[in-house]
């Protein structure tokens, strides 16, 4: 979770902590949204009026499905380490931040507290729902969102070889290139086996790949550039296929998770 994520829940939760100055607009499930909240929704999220109203509806019908999700304050602790750790600060550092910020401790954690229920909630009702797909399925969602699937037609690279394990270690060091072979090659994308190829377009202009055994030689690339577009085969594709018809599946199955709830949620409306 990197510092914009971090920080960002805080806002992403704001509409949860407003004061109720003006009054309740509605009750959900027993839950009170405030003409405040829908006011501070719609400057945060730049929404009409409407899509700030469902979009409280439906944060109150989370919390309402979220209530019998079971999480210890020992989790809530082991999470906000990992957080912290990954920001590269101490938890002590991090409260400092917040607080500087204007953010209690208190309202932090209860903030990354309904983010890991909801994420266990999605894990527990909504994923696991999901069937796997076969590969006839994949096959037509591949066929229907090739768009989806390109990738540069050709690739040119420095090439950095030698037949010694310790010479390659330190050009990986140093970038000197006393005893390596350095070429420049173009290789057309379809012609590249599919784990080589995923490493380079997963490697951005001007950085290096990782080494690499290539059979009798260690192998690292530069990328110089990545030129043309085609799409990619099915087969190659596969992966990134399968990531995407999940994401529109769990998205899919949480909307129609939450569409099933609100038409039967007791939902008042007071103004």
């Amino acid at each position: 979770m990197n510092k914009r994520i971090l920080f960002g829940l805080i806002a992403l939760f704001t509409f949860t902590y407003a004061q109720m100055v003006d009054g309740i607009a509605m009750i959900v499930e027993g839950e009170a949204v405030t003409t405040a909240e829908i006011r501070a929704v719609q400057h945060m999220r730049h929404v009409s009026k409407a899509k700030a109203v469902d979009m409280l509806v439906l944060d109150r019908l989370q919390k309402a499905a979220m209530k019998d999700v079971a999480l210890s304050e020992d989790e809530v602790d082991a999470k906000i380490a990992s957080i912290a750790a990954q920001n590269n600060v101490t938890v002590p550092q991090m409260q400092k931040i917040l607080k500087q910020r204007g953010t209690s401790w208190s309202q932090y954690r209860s903030t990354i507290r309904d983010a890991m229920k909801k994420e266990k909630f999605y894990k527990e009702k909504v994923i696991n729902a999901i069937p796997s797909p076969t590969d006839d399925e994949l096959k037509i969602f591949y066929k229907n969102h090739k768009k989806e699937f390109t990738i540069p037609s050709s690739i040119t690279m420095n090439e950095y070889s030698t037949e010694d394990e310790d010479t390659m270690k330190r050009f990986v060091q140093t970038h000197s290139t006393k005893g390596i072979r350095v070429r420049t090659v173009t290789k057309k994308s379809k012609e590249l086996n599919p784990a080589l190829l995923s490493m380079l377009l997963q490697t951005k202009n001007g950085d290096y790949t990782r080494p690499f055994n290539a059979g009798g030689r260690y192998v690292v690339f530069k990328i110089r550039s990545k030129r043309g577009k085609i799409n990619m085969p099915f087969e190659a594709a596969k992966p990134a296929v399968l990531r995407s018809w999940k994401q529109q599946q769990q998205s899919k199955a949480f909307k129609d998770y939450f569409e099933k709830m609100k038409a039967n949620a007791d939902i008042q409306i007071l103004r």
